[in-house]
């Protein structure tokens, strides 16, 4: 209570991961609350305490690219909330363990979690848990391509932010960030813009984190890149959207939101015809998934990889990373790429 709530953490303004990064060092904090670590919280706290470093370690964790280390404390955590029925905090835990379960690949699990993490927020009646949990289901569902139903919880999450804080009537932050990515999927990229560019504004309050701003920079810089494919043919706005979002993510310190930018700008160099710039941070990416088990991203790259190759002349090559992207996708029922994957097909 004294050092770690107060010195680190700060309260609830959680100062050493969301506005330093430092999940490496915050982790190394915690280590002292646990023997051994990260399964058994040490006997000495209470039992609230014992699920709050369980999930904490399990964010940090997760945040590190240490995607199998982070369930079984996620779980762990879950799993001490609900007999004392902190429906409240049980919601977040299951939450992370739904994003945990996406990034990986296990969509079903993801899926189970999302509506339990709704579930469990209705239930502990906090308005703010309820609309941020509908997020959480509503991108599950958006990656395993039901888009109709996830637009429709983005939509009910937002009309719930606007009635409980009218100051900030539009999502934001990583949930604004889920609903940019729906809407970019669709090809909505002026409304997109229009979102990002007035979430941004939020920055200048002291809640709004290191990660909440390099987002807003990612969905613009995806924006920009549309809007040049498809209008302009001048890409110096998405490049230069696309280099604040990699250098804000690699400040905020996560490792899964790291790999989306650099895919994101790999796209960016490889409609410039900048391939090898664009092969330096598709292989970095490749290299972050890999390491830290993200499915979900491990496919991307290799649609990405399917793209760049086709970009370049060599068409074996990109069937062949088409063909791993395929069997990944359909083993993981990540049916949102499932178009992308047919365009390939025709242009191959």
């Amino acid at each position: 209570e004294e050092v770690y709530g107060r010195r680190i953490l700060r309260g609830n303004e959680g100062f050493s991961v969301r506005k330093l990064g430092a999940f490496g060092a915050d982790l190394s904090a915690l280590s002292g609350f646990f023997h051994p670590p990260w399964s058994q919280p040490v006997a000495g706290l209470t039992e609230a305490y014992k699920a709050a470093v369980l999930n904490w370690a399990g964010f940090d964790l997760r945040a590190l690219g240490r995607l199998a280390e982070a369930a079984q404390p996620m779980q762990a955590a879950l799993e001490g909330c609900i007999p004392r029925k902190d429906w409240k905090n049980a919601a977040i835990d299951a939450s992370n363990l739904s994003e945990l379960h996406l990034t990986i690949g296990n969509m079903s699990q993801a899926l189970d979690y999302a509506r339990q993490s709704m579930e469990l927020a209705d239930r502990s009646g906090d308005v703010n848990m309820r609309m941020i949990m509908r997020t959480t289901l509503a991108d599950a569902l958006h990656q395993f391509g039901e888009v109709p139903e996830a637009e429709s919880l983005f939509r009910e999450a937002e009309e719930m932010q606007k009635a409980g804080w009218p100051e900030y009537p539009l999502l934001y932050s990583l949930r604004g960030f889920r609903y940019c990515d729906l809407l970019l999927s669709q090809g909505k990229y002026q409304e997109v813009q229009n979102r990002a560019g007035q979430t941004l504004e939020y920055r200048q309050e002291s809640w709004y984190d290191l990660i909440s701003i390099a987002l807003d920079h990612l969905s613009l810089g995806r924006t920009r890149l549309l809007q040049a494919q498809e209008e302009t043919g001048d890409f110096t706005h998405a490049a230069k959207e696309l280099d604040r979002a990699v250098d804000g993510l690699w400040k905020a310190g996560v490792q899964d939101y790291i790999a989306r930018g650099l895919l994101a700008r790999a796209e960016l160099h490889r409609a410039c015809g900048e391939f090898p710039q664009a092969q330096r941070d598709l292989d970095e990416a490749m290299t972050i998934a890999t390491r830290g088990g993200m499915g979900l991203h491990k496919a991307d790259c290799h649609l990405e990889y399917a793209r760049l190759y086709l970009a370049m002349g060599e068409e074996d090559s990109a069937r062949k990373e088409l063909d791993i992207a395929k069997k990944m996708i359909d083993e993981m029922g990540y049916h949102r790429r499932d178009r992308y994957v047919e365009e390939l097909e025709r242009e191959l």
